[in-house]
């Protein structure tokens, strides 16, 4: 089966809404089986000032795990996707607190963010999710 922007895009969402850490690795191992990357990160606080946060983390995880070199190319990847997901949820987030995980994923030239967030006071929740892709090179350069 081709993996298509499609497949990654699913991949990233399958981490965003992983239940833990070990939910998180069972995912992984399946993915990475298929030669799909991948990692999450949990995030939560008040959403208009923790965007910055929110794109470094995505970036800083992308790079630890090994999903993008650490230069603009595979940086700017990560942190324009990760801006497009966070704008998807924008309208229910502004004035209000976040809390949930972010899933990136990448497979060969397509690299797919997604964010799952739960948004809200105390416990008066609504639920977000954003899903966006880039391509880029193979090899960053």
């Amino acid at each position: 089966m081709e993996i298509t922007s499609i497949v990654v895009g699913r991949a990233a969402m399958n981490m965003a809404i992983s239940e833990d850490r070990q939910d998180e690795k069972e995912i992984q191992k399946r993915l990475n089986a298929r030669d799909i990357r991948s990692v999450a990160v949990d995030f939560g606080g008040e959403y208009l000032v923790s965007v910055k946060k929110i794109i470094e983390r995505a970036v800083v995880a992308a790079e630890r795990q090994g999903l993008v070199s650490a230069n603009h190319v595979g940086e700017g990847a990560v942190a324009g996707a990760t801006h497009a997901a966070l704008e998807q949820i924008t309208p229910k987030a502004v004035g209000l607190n976040v809390g949930g995980k972010i899933g990136i994923a990448r497979h060969g030239e397509h690299i797919c963010v997604a964010v799952y967030f739960g948004v809200g006071v105390l416990n008066l929740n609504e639920v977000a999710v954003g899903l966006a892709h880039r391509s880029l090179a193979s090899v960053e350069e």
